[in-house]
């Protein structure tokens, strides 16, 4: 934020004029908005949309578990991933091909034939296979959240061919359900014959095998044996295991005794009589300690202590000595269990080497026979199930079958008008704003206020002469309200008028004529000393900076102030043929030397106003300006006349501007409202200021009366007299 700058506050109003500034931007968007949205929505074909609930339960009983037989165990997932095939089912191109050919849509003008009488794929192949992609392109499936229950819907212009396809869809989604379980009922059988005769012959092997074994080894009593010698192997490996806990804790207690200082840990001990007595001894110790830092040894308090530091040693003494018996024993018991540990594995091996490969076979053959039970039951399953031509009863059935909509679903007619409605209105104002946010001219006085910090001297409106006085008077019209009384415009104006130079002359009752008089009055009070020298200038050309001094000129001059009108402009000058004087002497002649100010300034017809025009175009403008002669000619004229404006070249066109405006007591920049862009008119301020020019404020030119524009909200309650029955100057007088 620039120091000084203030924070610019949110005017809901200034956002409310910009929509009513450009309400036309608005309503045009808006009613092409809806114009075409109803075109759409009136001209479009209806569509109806019929729907069939399904419900899609688990299949009751398991025509095959290999999970069971196999041991398989991927349960987690299964039901929704059958949920999941059975939609994606629902959604196959067979199954609509299939819908296509039962109602024999081929012969059916919205799908068999195009416009005209062609067919869509004479040469196909599969008639059905494009019918299916448009039944699929139509239809729309949808679950609903935590039921089983799942919504089939087809949209079709026509209402019963859509209910008769979304109803033969269910039909024959279930007979293809229906279908796929009896085949599958059939392959399983199959695999399963398959499977049995290859394990009844694997289980012959194997039984032969077995018993062959038993009958070489002689163990057919071996598994009692066996199971004895095994049994007393475990236990004294058992006893083993004890025993070593047992040494491992008498061990630990015993060590920690044996290296016992005072600080040891007490979680080493079991013992409680062991802990006490190390308690006590680090307690007497510290003890001794502590008082061996103020008494000698032979003092009898430390005499004492000793002798029960070294009464209770004697004490840990036994308590260690007990517990190396009890380690020693645990060690000794320990090696015993080894060693009979060590001859039981001895015998258990001699009995355990032919059992082995005998109980390895037997077990193979139990779990083949219990293979073979479980797959012949379920081959019984199978059979029973063919014998009754499969499985008849489906696990999906239709709960509500699909009836002819009475209306279609689209298009929504109202709806859709109504959301053109509120997109045209969003929209418009949207491209109100952007249209604002693009446009960089320079629109009123709160630009000038924010862009440069000057003040707006008045607004000069727009005056259309060509509708002026027709039946539409057009921007001069919307401003007589509050002028004048309700249908007058105060003047008639001539229609040969074609400019603007004199219209407060030839017309000084109508209301542009107040406003050049308000930009008088801004002048005046601009300063506590009202300036006297003041030019005129541009950002660029044709900005209506001649018309204003003119007519300025007029408003002064109406005080009863004598105005000198200076040409400056020695490139393009027009104030002469405003004023309707000759040109042939003027400011260039007296800044040449060649005539006296007195012969260069003429009177003009209008009372109270002289003109220096510009005089013969010289080929030096910018150097005669900044000569002595000029400042001599403003000092001379401030002498003689109450007010002298300057009419200048656009400052940023050429040099001369910036030149006078050094030398006068005040400058005013006019801009065309809503035309001159921001750029141009900083760097005009900036030449301006660079220049050392007394910069009195910016007059708006043309100004746009819109509602909500800066020049309404400047000039709505300005004027309030009716000027009707007033007659034009005579031009004879100009």
């Amino acid at each position: 934020m620039i120091p000084g700058e203030k924070r610019k506050e949110i005017d809901l109003l200034d956002y409310w004029r910009v929509i009513v500034k450009r309400k036309w931007l608005a309503l045009a968007f808006a009613g092409s908005v809806i114009f075409f949205t109803g075109v759409f929505s009136f001209l479009a074909k209806p569509k109806y949309k019929p729907m069939v609930t399904l419900l899609i339960e688990e299949q009751t009983s398991r025509i095959l578990s290999l999970q069971d037989t196999f041991g398989s165990q991927s349960f987690g997932r299964e039901d929704l991933r059958f949920f999941n095939s059975q939609l994606e089912l629902l959604k196959s191109k067979s199954l609509a091909a299939r819908v296509a050919d039962k109602l024999n849509l081929a012969s059916e003008p919205g799908f068999g034939f195009k416009k005209g009488g062609g067919s869509i794929a004479p040469n196909a192949l599969n008639p059905n296979s494009q019918i299916a992609d448009a039944i699929l392109g139509n239809l729309e499936i949808s679950p609903i959240r935590e039921t089983k229950l799942v919504e089939v819907s087809y949209v079709h212009t026509s209402p019963i061919l859509a209910t008769e396809i979304v109803n033969t869809l269910a039909e024959e989604f279930i007979n293809f359900s229906i279908e796929k379980r009896f085949a599958n009922t059939q392959q399983a059988s199959n695999f399963l014959r398959e499977q049995i005769a290859a394990l009844r012959d694997e289980l012959a092997t194997k039984e032969r095998e077995l018993q062959k074994y038993g009958q070489e080894k002689d163990i057919v009593y071996l598994s009692e044996t066996q199971s004895s010698a095994v049994k007393k192997f475990a236990d004294l490996n058992d006893s083993l295991t004890q025993a070593q806990r047992e040494r491992i804790k008498a061990e630990t207690e015993y060590r920690a005794l044996k290296d016992f200082e005072g600080d040891a840990l007490l979680s080493s001990i079991s013992d409680a009589n062991a802990q006490q007595l190390k308690m006590e001894y680090s307690r007497v110790k510290s003890e001794y300690a502590e008082k061996s830092k103020f008494y000698k040894p032979d003092y009898p308090e430390m005499v004492r202590l000793k002798a029960r530091l070294d009464s209770l040693m004697v004490e840990i003494n036994k308590v260690m000595n007990a517990a190396e018996a009890r380690y020693r024993s645990a060690l000794s018991q320990e090696a015993s269990y080894r060693n009979l540990l060590e001859r039981q594995k001895t015998e258990v091996a001699s009995t355990k080497n032919n059992a082995i490969l005998y109980e390895s076979l037997k077990i193979e053959s139990e779990a083949i026979r219990k293979r073979y039970d479980n797959l012949l039951e379920r081959q019984k399953e199978l059979d029973v199930s063919a014998k009754l031509g499969g499985i008849s009863a489906s696990n999906i059935s239709i709960i509500d079958k699909a009836e002819i909509p009475k209306y279609p679903v689209s298009p929504k007619k109202k709806l859709n008008l109504l959301l053109a409605l509120l997109i045209g209105l969003f929209g418009g104002v949207g491209l109100c704003f952007l249209f604002e946010y693009l446009d960089d001219s320079v629109k009123g006085p709160d630009d000038v206020e924010k862009l440069a910090g000057l003040p707006s001297l008045g607004i000069i409106p727009h005056l259309a002469f060509d509708q002026a006085n027709g039946k539409n008077r057009g921007l001069l019209s919307k401003q007589r309200y509050a002028y004048g009384k309700e249908g007058s415009l105060g003047e008639e104006i001539s229609p040969d008028v074609k400019n603007i130079e004199l219209i407060n002359h030839l017309y000084p009752n109508i209301s542009i004529a107040e406003d050049y008089r308000t930009v008088r009055t801004s002048i005046l009070l601009s300063h506590e000393t009202a300036p006297k020298t003041i030019l005129f200038t541009s950002a660029m050309a044709e900005e209506g900076k001649t018309a204003s001094v003119a007519n300025l000129a007029v408003s002064f001059a109406q005080l009863s102030q004598s105005v000198l009108v200076v040409e400056a402009d020695l490139r393009r000058p027009k104030i002469h043929r405003v004023f309707d004087v000759r040109n042939t002497k003027g400011l260039s002649g007296y800044l040449t030397g060649q005539y006296p100010l007195t012969e260069a300034t003429q009177k003009t017809a209008i009372e109270n106003i002289w003109v220096l025009p510009s005089g013969p175009l010289p080929p030096n403008p910018a150097e005669l300006l900044n000569s002595r002669k000029m400042k001599q000619m403003l000092e001379e004229v401030r002498k003689v006349f109450d007010v002298i404006f300057i009419d200048s070249p656009p400052i940023l066109a050429v040099v001369d501007s910036a030149i006078i405006a050094s030398l006068v007591d005040g400058s005013v920049l006019v801009v065309q409202s809503g035309k001159t862009a921001r750029k141009p008119f900083l760097n005009a301020i900036e030449d301006l200021r660079r220049a050392r020019a007394r910069i009195v404020g910016v007059l708006f030119n043309q100004g746009k009366a819109e509602n909500g524009d800066y020049y309404s909200k400047y000039h709505r309650y300005y004027r309030s007299q009716s000027i009707e029955g007033e007659k034009p100057v005579s031009k004879a007088a100009h």
